[in-house]
C-alpha cells in the first residue's frame, strides 16, 4: 500500500453565486501541481467541508482526481463527518473515483469517548480496506482530542491506517507518537510548526498556507526530508508572518481572503456561518502578503 506523504495542501473551496466555482477549483489544483506539491487534499476542514452538501463534497473529489490524472501529484481526499455512516459513504465514493488515499477528521460536536473514536475510524477504514488511510486530529476545532494511545491502537489494528495529520499544536504529541511508532507517518497540520515536526521525524505537512505559496512550502518539506535542515528552517522562519496572519480569524476565512487579494480566485465568497474578515484584518493580510512573491499570478 503506497503511503501519501510529503508536501500536501489542504485546498480551499471557491464559491461563486452560492455554488462551488468548479473552474477556479480546477485552476487552483493545477497551480499546486505546477509548483511541486506532492498531494492535494480536497474537502478537508479548510475546504469548508462542513458547509458543503454531500453532492458538492463528492464533486470536489472528482475534480481533484480529474485534474491530477497523469501528474505526479496525488489526491489525499477528505472523508470526514460527525456521522460514521456519512463518512463511510464519502470514503467509498472517493475510492470509486480513484483517489490515492483518504484522511478523516475526528467527529465534531459529538465528543465521543476514546472507544467511540476507535470504533468510528475502524468502521471507516474497514469499509475501504484497500485504500491508504490517515487520521486527522484537530481538537481546537472539533472539541475532541484523540489520544496517542488511541492513534497507536488504530495504527496497529487497521493495516491501511498509516499515519495522522497532527494538528493539536503540540510538538510533544508528535514526539509521543513517533517515539513509540517510528514508522508512523505524522503530517504537520499546523503551518507554524512544520519545521519542528519534520525535524522530529514527521513525514510531511498538510498545509493551509500552501494554497497561497505552494512553491515555498514544497521546497521547505523536500529540503527537510532530504536532510537540508538549514534551508528548511530558514524557509519556515521566512514564512512565519504569513503563517501567523492566515490564522488571524477562523480558518479558512483568512486564506480565502488572501487568495482573493492575490487574484487566485474570482470572488471572495463564504457560506454562513462564515463571513469575510474584518476590514482591519483584511488590511493586515494584505500588508503581510506584500512581503512575498506569489507564484503564478
Amino acid at each position: 500500500m503506497k503511503r501519501v506523504t510529503g508536501a500536501t495542501t489542504a485546498l480551499i473551496t471557491p464559491f461563486k453565486n452560492g455554488k462551488v466555482n468548479e473552474a477556479d477549483y480546477a485552476k487552483l489544483i493545477q497551480r499546486q501541481i505546477d509548483n511541486g506539491i506532492d498531494a492535494v487534499c480536497p474537502v478537508g476542514t479548510t475546504g469548508a467541508s462542513a458547509t458543503l452538501s454531500h453532492d458538492e463534497h463528492k464533486r470536489c473529489i472528482e475534480i481533484a482526481v480529474e485534474v491530477t490524472k497523469g501528474s505526479n501529484t496525488k489526491v489525499l481526499a477528505g472523508a470526514g463527518s460527525n456521522a460514521t455512516a456519512e463518512a463511510i459513504d464519502i470514503a467509498k465514493h472517493a475510492q470509486r473515483c480513484g483517489v490515492d488515499a483518504l484522511f478523516s477528521v475526528t467527529p465534531y460536536y459529538n465528543k465521543p469517548s476514546q472507544e467511540g473514536l476507535y470504533q468510528h475510524y475502524k468502521a471507516i477504514a474497514s469499509a475501504v480496506s484497500e485504500l491508504p488511510f490517515i487520521l486527522y486530529n484537530v481538537p481546537g476545532r472539533t472539541g475532541v482530542d484523540m489520544s496517542a494511545d488511541t492513534v497507536i491502537r488504530l495504527y496497529d489494528d487497521l493495516p491501511n491506517i498509516y499515519g495522522i495529520k497532527e494538528a493539536t499544536g503540540s510538538l510533544e504529541r508528535t514526539i509521543e507518537l513517533l517515539s513509540q511508532r517510528p514508522d508512523m507517518a505524522v503530517l504537520s497540520g499546523d503551518d507554524i510548526i512544520d519545521f519542528p515536526i519534520l525535524a522530529s521525524g514527521g513525514a510531511g505537512i498538510t498545509s493551509v498556507t500552501a494554497n497561497l505559496v505552494p512553491d515555498m512550502k514544497s521546497k521547505l518539506v523536500h529540503c527537510a526530508l532530504e536532510g537540508d535542515f538549514a534551508t528548511a528552517r530558514a524557509l519556515n522562519n521566512t514564512l512565519f508572518p504569513l503563517n501567523k496572519v492566515l490564522f488571524c480569524e477562523s480558518n479558512p476565512i483568512p486564506i480565502k481572503a488572501a487568495m482573493y487579494i492575490a487574484g487566485l480566485i474570482e470572488t471572495l465568497e463564504y457560506r454562513l456561518p462564515l463571513v469575510p474578515p474584518s476590514s482591519k484584518n483584511m488590511k493586515k493580510i494584505e500588508s503581510v502578503m506584500k512581503n512575498y512573491t506569489i507564484a503564478g499570478v
